[in-house]
């Protein structure tokens, strides 16, 4: 799955997107320009790399970042929903996560959660990736995008007539 069939998707539904990104720092989005035509699709991106950003741009819930730190399901999940709100968006996708070399919050690098908020339905995924710190970027915004564009593709209650769609190729535990 890909940047365009993920624009596909989204504009086959008259659905638009906003992307929140820590870790990846724009990547996601930056992905999504790249592709011919984006600008009909794609509202917005927010880089929160700052924990307070989060809370403050996104409406990440002040006192879930101070008890668990940025690098949580439930926080990814808030920015996924709270990019939405702040672009006017029907699907939010977020990124959140420790690229490394440090750990951060307790967490190795490599932990990094993303998440899909549509107007039916919303994931989050678990990623463990491994590599040096721009593998694990670019693993991760690839594998935001592919969450995306299997839930984009096929709304649950639907048949799709091309069957059903494989899992995107990510790690979750």
């Amino acid at each position: 799955m890909t940047a365009t069939s993920l624009l596909d998707a989204a504009a086959a539904r008259g659905w638009t997107i906003g992307v929140a990104e820590s870790l990846t720092g724009g990547l996601v989005t930056a992905t999504l320009v790249s592709v011919p035509g984006a600008s009909k699709v794609l509202r917005g991106g927010v880089v929160a790399y700052a924990t307070d950003l989060k809370a403050g741009l996104l409406g990440v819930d002040a006192d879930l970042l101070a008890e668990r730190g940025a690098v949580d399901e439930a926080v990814a999940a808030q920015m996924a929903d709270g990019v939405r709100r702040a672009t006017g968006a029907d699907v939010g996708l977020a990124t959140t996560g420790v690229a490394g070399p440090d750990p951060q919050d307790g967490h190795a690098p490599g932990v990094v959660f993303v998440a899909v908020s549509t107007p039916v339905l919303s994931e989050v995924h678990r990623l463990d990736l491994t590599g040096e710190r721009a593998q694990i970027i670019g693993d991760a915004a690839r594998g935001v995008i592919e969450l995306a564009s299997v839930l984009v593709s096929e709304v649950p209650g639907e048949k799709s007539e091309s069957g059903p769609i494989p899992p995107p190729e990510v790690t979750d535990k």
